[in-house]
Formats: C-alpha cells, structure tokens, sequence
C-alpha cells in the first residue's frame, strides 16, 4: 500500500471538518443531543481529524505555533481525541461534539485548508 501524501491527509482533515460542520449547522444543542444520527456523524468526522491530524509532520504544527491565534490550536487534543472517541466512546458528551463542531474546527480548518493549498502548490511544482 502507498502511504498517503501530506496532501491527502490535509484534504481528510478537511473535508471532515466540512461534514461535521455541516451537520453541526443551524442546530442548538438540545437539539442535537437528541439527534443520534447528528452525534453519530460528528463523532466519527472528529475521529477521522484526529487520526489524520497524527500523520501531519511537526514542521507544518511549528509554523502555526508562532502565528498568535494560530497558537491556539491543540494539535496535542486533537490527536488524543480520536483515543477518547475509540476507548471512551460510553462516555462521549454531545455538548462536546458539538462545541467542537461550532467553536474549535474553524480555526483548524483554516490552518488546514491554506497547508493543503502549499502543500498542492508544491507537489506540482516538484512533479
């Protein structure tokens, strides 16, 4: 199996942020809570993030951590969520599902969506 690009992983991520969004959208969180459906889907869409945000190299971590709000972003959390999801997944909260979906991912995706525009830039400058 070919591993995956950096470029791949960038586009899981964000791609993922986008479900989750999406299904997060327009909801209040009594809501939701009660959506199973909507639980279910942002839950995995979080897994995906994390387990793709693992492979994301350092470098690329280092270059936001100077950036003030970038340095915001918990690349650490964000790794281990996917741990909490797998093996704590009896106690998952959906008020936590859901202020992720509504006040962590944007700021993350935006990282991720001007990485995967380089990263791209690059790969077809290099051939």
């Amino acid at each position: 199996m070919t591993p995956r690009t950096l470029a791949a992983r960038l586009l899981d991520i964000v791609d993922a942020i986008a479900r989750v969004r999406s299904e997060a959208a327009g909801i209040p969180l009594d809501a939701f809570k009660v959506d199973w459906r909507k639980c279910w889907l942002v839950e995995r869409g979080i897994e995906v993030i994390s387990e793709a945000s693992r492979h994301l190299t350092d470098e690329l971590k280092a270059r936001h951590a100077d950036i003030p709000r970038h340095a915001d972003i918990p690349w650490r959390r964000i790794a281990n969520a996917g741990n909490v999801l797998r093996h704590g997944y009896d106690r998952v909260a959906a008020d936590i599902l859901w202020s992720l979906a509504q006040d962590e991912l944007p700021l993350l995706d935006k990282v991720c969506q001007e990485e995967l525009v380089a990263e791209q830039a690059r790969e077809y400058r290099d051939g």
